[in-house]
């Protein structure tokens, strides 16, 4: 068995610990980031690829992603990689008066907390940027700095500018041990036993298992999602579209009950739209709770979520779809990720971003990176610490 020393081991290599892993080495930290599959094996590579503020609540939460969204802009220069970063804008649509009335509200408190680019859109002006949307919608919002990225690509560019920084990564290593030595801990992986001054977990929805190893009890639950691939065809839209009843999904709001099918209601459905660079797009989704390793897709599902699609785009009746597929989120009760020290020291935890992972992970690395070094942090820590549960 090998040996390593280090004083950051960053467990998971999905996008939210390749970007820990990346910023820390940045920082000047020695690091191993390791992984039980490939770089990005799992979760970020089942997912899209949004980096959205419109689908952040007002406040905190699309703080966190407007800043993210800056961070992206200097990695796309930084990193040797083209991970397709394109700042394209996004649109939410409603199907009815009263969701134009809670627009209306929401677009308001998105500028009274600095969000800028933002604005309500009547039925002319969204005909006039998207034709091919059903001519019946109330209206929309537009945010102009929304934008997408290719999330395997992200974390690729990070695990090589990891290794520019002198980081070191270690794949198919799944952790097998974490136990506390002296003023650090030693992991054991098949072939590595690595001792690490600290400890960060970014494992995903196996968070909870791994950090059930050090008696860290961190309350992440799995919830799938599905998405459909389109065949090649015209470009229905030319940005990222979502109907405005995906934040009451997303949210699992009360407060408003949206015109759908039961099986739509019961499994999260709602339009999330989103095209790519191959003149197809991705069309989705849907959210509810299963089992850690379930990635099969349900037929019923995508026929659901097919259906809320045409919907919106009634073209898409005629477009085929040529595969789908499905991941596992890590969710949390609040809906906000764990980015936070814990009570054996020297252990952080990065997880339970769910949907957020890809638009939130610039962020992340940024704000563990300075709670590792022992910085202020860019943000108010308290909203993510994983004492709040």
């Amino acid at each position: 068995m090998s040996k390593r020393q280090t004083e950051v081991a960053v467990i998971g290599a999905g996008v939210i610990g390749s970007a820990v892993a990346y910023y820390a080495a940045k920082a000047g930290f020695q690091v191993v980031l390791i992984d039980a599959g490939d770089s990005a094996q799992f979760t970020s590579s089942r997912c899209d690829g949004n980096v959205l503020v419109s689908d952040k609540m007002p406040g905190y939460d699309a703080s966190l992603t407007a800043r993210s969204q800056e961070l992206l802009d200097e990695l796309s220069d930084e990193l040797d990689y083209d991970f397709q970063w394109e700042r394209r804008g996004s649109m939410l649509v409603m199907e009815n008066e009263q969701e134009m009335e809670m627009g209306q509200k929401l677009c308001e408190d998105f500028k009274a907390n600095g969000i800028t680019g933002v604005h309500m859109m009547d039925p002319n002006e969204l005909a006039q940027r998207e034709p091919y949307l059903a001519r019946d919608l109330a209206g929309g919002m537009w945010f102009d700095g929304d934008g997408c990225l290719y999330p395997m690509g992200l974390c690729y560019g990070l695990a090589e500018g990891l290794k520019k920084y002198r980081g070191e990564l270690l794949l198919h290593q799944p952790v097998t041990m974490v136990k506390k030595s002296g003023k650090g801990f030693v992991l054991s992986t098949p072939d590595y036993e690595i001792w690490t001054e600290r400890v960060v977990n970014c494992a995903g929805i196996q968070s909870a298992r791994v950090g059930a190893m050090s008696g860290i009890e961190i309350p992440v639950k799995p919830r799938q999602g599905q998405i459909l691939v389109s065949e090649p065809t015209v470009q229905l839209a030319k940005q990222k579209v979502m109907e405005f009843g995906y934040m009451m999904a997303k949210f699992q709001s009360s407060d408003y009950v949206r015109p759908v099918t039961s099986l739509m209601e019961k499994y999260g459905v709602a339009l999330v739209y989103e095209p790519t660079g191959g003149n197809n797009f991705l069309l989705g989704s849907s959210r509810y709770f299963t089992d850690m390793d379930d990635v099969k897709v349900d037929i019923e599902v995508m026929k659901a979520i097919a259906l809320r699609g045409i919907r919106f785009f009634p073209a898409m009746a005629d477009v085929k779809v040529i595969r789908s597929y499905a991941g596992i989120r890590a969710y949390t009760p609040d809906h906000m990720p764990i980015i936070s020290d814990t009570v054996v020291d020297g252990y952080y935890v990065a997880t339970g971003h769910e949907g957020d992972g890809v638009g939130l992970s610039a962020i992340t690395g940024v704000l563990m990176t300075q709670l590792l070094s022992g910085e202020v942090t860019e943000f108010d820590m308290e909203p993510l610490r994983l004492s709040r549960f």
